[in-house]
């Protein structure tokens, strides 16, 4: 497996990760973080990964 596809692939799953909680969690009180941001973050992070997978991947036909 290329670096790409493993890139794209985690980007996917920290994404899907990170959705659910920031769509359903913001009555949820934990003491040090909010699970509402933190899926946030989660997303953009994902997000970030599927691009720089997808630039790579670009990268590697050219």
């Amino acid at each position: 497996m290329s670096q790409a596809s493993k890139n794209l692939l985690e980007g996917i799953v920290t994404f899907l990760t990170g959705l659910p909680l920031w769509l359903f969690t913001e009555d949820v009180d934990v003491p040090v973080v909010t699970l509402t941001k933190f899926g946030l973050v989660m997303m953009c992070v994902g997000g970030a990964l599927v691009l720089v997978g997808l630039y790579q991947r670009v990268r590697e036909n050219s």
